[in-house]
Formats: structure tokens, sequence, C-alpha cells
């Protein structure tokens, strides 16, 4: 099951900003999303890759990745490291509120996926002086194993491709983003749709968290400002 995320303080935390510049970064971390992509499709070199492997799967130093959004609202990403296998765990946080959601998980019970295409816009923004991953093209990259949205537009590869050239992928990288873009294998791509009574997308993926309303239990106040988050501006 999933790690709540008041667990991880007592656990090896590290802070994983520095990671992103480090080659092999992001064959990596997209390891899962890129069956059949090797890490030279990322502009990267298997050592690399390889080597970056080892330290997001680093038993005694779990990386960290803080992403911040409008509204004081966080996504926070934990690689968690134990004996047999790593997982990864992505929770919206907001510190006025006394529980953290889950958007997605790559555990045994797997958790996803727990954004739409259109929410992921959203969040690619940084507001202006937040501290962590604030770059759009790494924002987007990060947050891309959270993504299981069926009806992708075609700006959505192209968004993607850029964020690759971005990070050092060769020019040539639409194949890469189109596979990027399928969704995670646990879960994959999913219908959305936008329940306005409700103010939240809802997934039809039989493991997503969103088959509920985002935060049903919060008060309509923080509903408010949660759909105001998650909305494109």
């Amino acid at each position: 099951m999933v790690m709540a995320r008041h667990w991880y303080s007592s656990s090896p935390v590290v802070d994983g900003l520095r990671l992103l510049y480090e080659p092999g970064f992001w064959p990596a971390h997209l390891a899962d999303l890129s069956e059949g992509h090797p890490p030279e499709a990322f502009g990267s070199d298997a050592g690399d890759a390889a080597a970056m492997l080892d330290q997001l799967h680093n038993p005694s130093a779990w990386p960290m990745f803080t992403v911040p959004l409008v509204g004081g609202f966080t996504i926070v990403l934990h690689y968690n490291s134990g004996e047999e296998f790593t997982t990864t765990d992505y929770f919206l946080t907001h510190p006025d509120w006394g529980q953290d959601l889950t958007l997605a998980s790559d555990d045994q019970d797997r958790i996803g996926p727990g954004l739409c295409w259109p929410e992921l816009t959203a969040l690619l923004e940084a507001p202006p002086g937040a501290a962590g991953v604030t770059d759009l093209h790494t924002r987007l990259l990060l947050l891309l194993p959270v993504l299981g949205d069926a009806a992708v537009p075609e700006e959505a590869v192209t968004g993607v491709a850029e964020a690759l050239a971005a990070q050092g992928a060769p020019e040539a990288s639409e194949t890469l983003a189109r596979r990027l873009l399928q969704g995670h294998p646990m879960w994959g791509a999913a219908d959305w749709w936008c329940d306005d009574d409700e103010q939240s997308w809802l997934c039809e993926g039989d493991h997503s968290p969103r088959k509920v309303p985002l935060g049903d239990h919060l008060s309509p106040q923080q509903r408010t400002a949660l759909e105001a988050c998650l909305t494109p501006r």
C-alpha cells in the first residue's frame, strides 16, 4: 500500500533537485513509460542512465522532488526504496490541509492515473518566486508518470517532444513523445470527463483515485481553491 506522506518523516529522504541536472536522469525516471526506447533516445548514455537508477533506488537516500503550484499547493514526488523494490508516490499537498491526496503510486496496489491532460497543462507554469522544480519542461516530464489520458491532443505530442529536446534529446523525438503519452504500464491511458457539479475531472480507469471527485472530503472553500489550481489559466 502507498506510504502516507507523514511516514516519510522517519525515512532517509533527501532533496532530489540536483539529480535533475545530472546525466541519465530522464531515461531513468521515465524508464517504465519508455519501454522499447534506449537511453540514447533521450540523448543519454546507457551507463549514465544505469548509474542514475542506482541513485534513485538507493535504500539509504530516498530522493524527493517538489513541484510548487498556485494557491499554496504542491505536488511532492517521493522515491521509496525498500529491501526488495523501489516505488514512486505522487502526493498533492497544501499546508492548511490535515491530509494529503495521493495522485499516483506504482507500488503493488497500483494507483493511477491521477491527472488528465488539461490538468497537467494547468500545472506547468510555476508561481513567481517559488522554490523547487520551476522549469516548465522539467515539470512536464517529471509529472508524466501521473498522466493517463486516452484523449491527449496532438499538441501534447509537440509539447513533450519540445520538453525532451530541452533536456538534451535528439530533435526527432516525436516517436518517444508518443510512447510517453500512452501512460504508465501499470494503469495506461483512460477516459476522463468533467463533472461541473462536482467541480472535478473524473477518470474511468480501474486503478485511478480520480474515479471520485478529487478532495471530495474537503470544505467547499478548499474545493474551489483546488479547482482553481487544476484549471488552465
